[in-house]
């Protein structure tokens, strides 16, 4: 009998996996029992070849492994390591006594080499506490291990080094902590290719500066798309609590390479309108995080909204007003944080021209409803801006006149973010980025007189729900914000309620497309 270490993961919550291995001579055979899924039952296969490379033959053994707990459904192939060491201890090829406090991870390759796997990160973290002497984990996975700053932690390269340092005959190096530094260079469009459009710019400006979820409705070729894709550069850098929990989202979705091992920028996710429910919000029968956790602490945007299938759409609500998405199934569940900013482009009928100030729509009054149907009304009021864009004039084009660069926009943005953090740190706020904040952090707009008659007018003209109520003044604040004014004065709110006028218009999404 031997026992050895690893763990499973549950969304990015580990739990222990003890490895238990009954060896005895005769008849051969290796069977794995504990609600095993086919990727650990394949173990026995790439187990048996790699021990076979070192000279080491299991041909005379009947061999019995038990995954305990045994209610918990296993997947992957992380456990190859902790399965090949607790063999080996069972047939005396190995100390079965130094296994009891080693937690091992890795998938092992039939010439007996350890390849990285995915979720490395949480798990040490989420082992960080055990009472674990040494982590044993892939070099491959080395610098992902290295954000966790664990001085437990190990790195192996193939099996034949495992057993050597069982034996005591070498040493496996310890993983050096990562170090951490966020990349900083622009990646994405610059702000001076975008001609006109003076009120969405302001828009992306005001939605980078305090993380409002953006809607962009225009025709064709308005620029939405390119103002979605040169919004990522307005964004500070990551700091190290967000890169880790980035990374950790990433690890679980095997999305790490060796060399990176890390997400050291803001990720800005753009999935095409095809993806199903599950793609974007996760799912699966082993649960696995969709494209809203991956764009976590970044970018998710939503070109052609409207296209996109009504249960993906309806499945983003809750994720965008709680932060995280809880993904249930018979066998397990799985939570995934869920926090970006959300930046969504549509046309406003299926030919993309109603409204169009040199273009006739050749939609019907009917399709055209049907059409804008797709966006329901609880999904658009999660929406903290809406810009509506008009087609852009050739003067514009072709004009001399400089647009503002990303660079130049970029300090604003970061100047109001740091104001918050500031108010957040001092006590002033429930929340460092003013989407966060609450009615009570507001409440001292809503007591001017003038403020408090004009929101109410809006509020009744408009038919406004009490969260666009909260979200008008939440932009509000952040306009404020950018303009360096610590008070937040009536034209900031009547600003920030130009930016929810879609709600007085649907089901037509712009002026002109009302029949």
């Amino acid at each position: 009998m031997a026992t050895a270490n690893a763990a499973g993961l549950a969304g990015l919550d580990p739990y222990p996996i003890r490895v238990e291995v009954c060896c005895t001579r005769g008849p051969s055979f290796f069977q794995l029992v504990g609600l095993a899924e086919a990727s650990v039952r394949e173990a026995r296969v790439r187990v048996a070849s790699a021990l076979a490379g070192m000279g080491i033959l299991l041909d005379e053994y009947a061999i019995t492994i038990n995954l305990a707990p045994a209610g918990i459904r296993k997947s992957g192939a992380a456990l190859d390591l902790a399965i090949a060491a607790g063999v080996l201890g069972a047939i005396d090829k190995l100390p079965a006594a130094s296994l009891g406090r080693t937690l091992l991870i890795g998938e092992l390759s039939l010439d007996g080499k350890v390849q990285p796997v995915g979720g490395v990160l949480p798990t040490l973290h989420g082992v960080r506490d055990s009472e674990h002497t040494h982590v044993i984990v892939p070099e491959g996975n080395a610098r992902e291990a290295g954000l966790a700053r664990d001085d437990r932690v190990h790195a192996v390269g193939d099996l034949k080094a495992l057993v050597q340092h069982f034996r005591g005959e070498r040493s496996l190096s310890l993983v050096e902590p990562t170090q951490f530094a966020p990349e900083t260079s622009a990646r994405y469009p610059d702000l001076t290719e975008v001609r006109g459009q003076a009120l969405a710019r302001q828009a992306v400006e005001a939605a980078a500066a305090g993380s409002h979820n953006l809607l962009m409705i225009g025709p064709p070729g308005a620029g939405k798309t390119l103002l979605a894709r040169a919004l990522p550069d307005l964004l500070p850098p990551l700091d190290y609590a967000e890169a880790v929990e980035a990374t950790k989202i990433h690890s679980v979705a095997g999305l790490l390479t060796s060399e990176r091992g890390m997400i050291d920028r803001r990720p800005f996710r753009a999935p095409h309108h095809t993806i199903s429910e599950a793609g974007l919000v996760g799912g699966g029968e082993v649960p696995r995080p969709g494209e809203v956790s991956l764009a976590h602490h970044g970018v998710l945007f939503l070109d052609e909204l409207l296209e996109f299938r009504r249960s993906a759409l309806e499945a983003l609500r809750q994720p965008m007003e709680d932060g995280f998405v809880r993904i249930v199934r018979t066998r397990a569940s799985a939570t995934f944080p869920a926090r970006p900013l959300v930046v969504a482009a549509a046309n406003p009928c299926p030919c993309g021209y109603a409204g169009h100030n040199r273009r006739t729509c050749r939609c019907t009054p009917k399709l055209r409803r049907s059409y804008n149907a797709r966006l329901s009304g609880p999904l658009l009021d999660r929406f903290d801006i809406h810009a509506l864009m008009q087609p852009v004039e050739v003067s514009a084009l072709t004009g001399s006149q400089r647009s503002e660069s990303t660079t130049e926009v970029r300090k604003r943005v970061l100047a109001a973010r740091k104001v918050q953090r500031a108010r957040f740190e001092a006590g002033a706020a429930s929340s460092p980025m003013n989407s966060g904040l609450t009615l009570a952090d507001l409440q001292p707009v809503t007591r001017r007189a003038d403020t408090k008659a004009f929101l109410e007018k809006a509020m009744e003209d408009l038919g406004l729900s009490a969260r666009a109520f909260v979200k008008i003044l939440r932009v509000a604040r952040t306009l404020a914000d950018l303009q360096g004014s610590e008070r937040i004065d009536s034209s900031h709110v009547r600003e920030a309620v130009v930016g929810r006028l879609v709600d007085a218009r649907t089901p037509a999404l712009i002026p002109g497309s009302f029949d």
